[in-house]
């Protein structure tokens, strides 16, 4: 285990991850509750230490399998027998078990042997999510571990459309959801599926807790970014206001420099504040290479 770190079993794109220790070097020792208006995958609160966590995403989509696999947690066994079940219906490649890819195929396409072998069975898994009457949040699941940069999207039908990824299920899922397991057991989080401000304003805060924000950035281009525009960055930035008026410990994360653009309202807002550089590994799903940014930490304590 790097660095003692753990990551998300839903791989999130984006997700803190790779940079969670220098996020935490600036958080409080002794934190109550931890607080995430946009949990995403989970990185954050998988590597945080506190009494209580209180999670919530917007996306109901990724809140439900955050229930359903913290559902699986005292029965992992059953969950894996599901997964294998689901695996073999469709003919997926399991590298975690057994390498079925036949070696030609490795040879002709030395880079996307997983997505030409898994695409049949892809397609297949994703027709049958599609059609079904009832959505099973395990295909679900599923299909984000076999798609394309392991992201969930929609089209606006209400379809998964989302392609086949040159990925499959190998042991670092494997350790993913074990370490999932056995830290929401523990953990025992609250889930959430709301709006942020809605979200944030049922709680009875003290000084005590934490807020950690990672919301949709403003000026970068992401699938997640539908839900953001300067109305929800302006709402976000006056409650983040009213809360430290009221002695309540807050940190954001957000992108300030992106392709030349600048957000300069969240600049202008941070003066106030305490900001820390990050060095950020953000990858945009319409352009997987990493660019050139300023990603910041802004904490009010």
């Amino acid at each position: 285990m790097k660095n003692n770190v753990v990551r998300s079993p839903l791989f999130y794109v984006g997700d803190k991850y790779k940079i969670i220790n220098e996020i935490k070097n600036h958080f409080p020792q002794n934190i109550h509750r931890f607080v995430e208006p946009f949990v995403g995958g989970g990185s954050v609160f998988m590597n945080t230490d506190a009494q209580e966590f209180l999670l919530n995403d917007i996306d109901r989509n990724i809140i439900e399998i955050h229930k359903m696999l913290c559902g699986y947690a005292s029965n992992k066994d059953f969950f894996y027998k599901k997964v294998d079940s689901i695996v073999e219906q469709y003919g997926l490649s399991c590298s975690y078990k057994k390498d079925i890819v036949p070696k030609e195929l490795k040879k002709d396409f030395v880079k996307t042997f997983y997505a030409r072998f898994n695409k049949t069975g892809y397609e297949k898994l994703r027709f049958d999510y599609n059609h079904s009457s009832s959505r099973s949040v395990l295909m679900l699941y599923m299909l984000l571990i076999y798609g394309f940069n392991r992201m969930i999207r929609f089209n606006r039908s209400g379809d998964f459309n989302l392609p086949v990824g040159n990925v499959d299920l190998n042991q670092n899922t494997i350790k993913a959801l074990d370490d999932y397991f056995h830290l929401t057991t523990i953990k025992k989080p609250q889930w959430y599926n709301l709006d942020f401000e809605d979200f944030i304003i049922q709680i009875d805060l003290t000084r005590d807790d934490l807020i950690y924000l990672d919301p949709p950035y403003l000026i970068t281009f992401s699938e997640y970014n539908k839900y953001w525009n300067e109305e929800t960055e302006n709402r976000l930035l006056d409650l983040l206001n009213n809360l430290n008026n009221n002695n309540i410990r807050f940190a954001i994360s957000n992108v300030t420099h992106y392709k030349g653009k600048e957000n300069n309202f969240f600049l202008k807002w941070s003066q106030q504040y305490n900001s820390h550089p990050i060095k950020s590994n953000y990858i945009s799903y319409h352009d997987n290479t990493n660019k050139i940014f300023k990603e910041v930490l802004v904490t009010n304590y």
